[in-house]
């Protein structure tokens, strides 16, 4: 089994959990790792880690992403999406689209945005979606978040059903801002589906379905190699003798490095065989690593 990343198009239903026990079974591996949990309901890319690319699950570069989201005007749930129990019902025929778009760039930008309680946040050592279910709510910090682009892809008036196009930082909460939009011009609303069309650098146009998996024998098709998310960075190319010394965990100099580029973050590789990344310290002249993805 090949190292990388594959792309995959999350089912409804399927919680990420559930993504990777079913791809232990089709790919015939238990070193998989997948980064940014999708709620149940939601569809759409998540970025399945293979092998050593499990190292890179909690230090990915490219943290932001893009969302399809549907709502509707009219009600309010406890979880902020239709999978919830209606907290609350208004009449929303006064409202049209003029408002959602008069609203859309108060929510632009850097805003503060208050978690939802059906949510995997940490307070106090307890998971907020674990209080909501026992009934009880409590106070939350704001927290900064950044929405990058938010545009209205659709609305219909009779229906008072629309969806949006969302490009935000990690940790924005999609449903919770559906429900800010709303509250902003007095209308309550609710998040229908969504569906994730990027995230970590991946596009839904590369994304492989499940039933798609089950159906290969080769996947190397489908495996990215891990060094495309550190594509960013400036590489440096060690000779064979400086891999060698590399990959048993000397700390190299930097005078000896051909080509070294600027940069203090360095995507490091052994002729064609991408090692990892590493620190160049200019002060002590050596380049140290700082996570190696080579298999041993």
């Amino acid at each position: 089994m090949k190292n990388g990343i594959i792309p995959v198009n999350k089912p409804q239903g399927f919680t990420s959990f559930d993504v990777i026990a079913k791809m232990r079974g089709i790919l015939k591996t238990k070193k998989l790792g997948h980064a940014g949990t999708l709620d149940p309901m939601a569809t759409g890319v998540l970025p399945v880690f293979v092998g050593t690319a499990t190292k890179a699950c909690d230090i990915l570069p490219d943290n932001d992403k893009a969302y399809k989201a549907e709502f509707v005007l009219g009600q309010k749930t406890d979880t902020g999406d239709i999978t919830g129990k209606v907290t609350e019902e208004k009449d929303c025929s006064v409202f049209s689209q003029k408002d959602i778009l008069s609203a859309l760039p108060k929510f632009t930008g850097e805003i503060m945005q208050v978690p939802p309680m059906y949510s995997a946040v940490s307070v106090g050592g307890k998971r907020l979606y674990e209080l909501a279910r026992k009934g009880i709510e409590i106070e939350r910090e704001p927290r900064k978040i950044e929405v990058f682009s938010l545009e209205l892809i659709s609305f219909d008036e009779n229906e008072k059903k629309g969806e949006l196009y969302i490009e935000c930082s990690k940790g924005t909460y999609i449903r919770t801002l559906i429900e800010d939009i709303a509250e902003s011009f007095g209308a309550v609303a609710t998040m229908t589906a969504l569906c994730r069309v990027k995230a970590s650098g991946f596009d839904i146009s590369e994304c492989v379905t499940l039933e798609e998996l089950s159906a290969m024998d080769d996947f190397s098709e489908v495996i990215t190699p891990i060094e495309r998310v550190f594509s960013y960075l400036p590489k440096v190319t060690l000779n064979e003798a400086q891999t060698r010394m590399y990959k048993n965990g000397i700390r190299l100099s930097l005078s000896r490095i051909k080509n070294l580029p600027q940069g203090e973050r360095l995507a490091v590789f052994g002729g064609k065989e991408f090692l990892g990344t590493a620190l160049a310290d200019k002060e002590k002249g050596e380049l140290i690593i700082a996570k190696n993805f080579y298999d041993r």
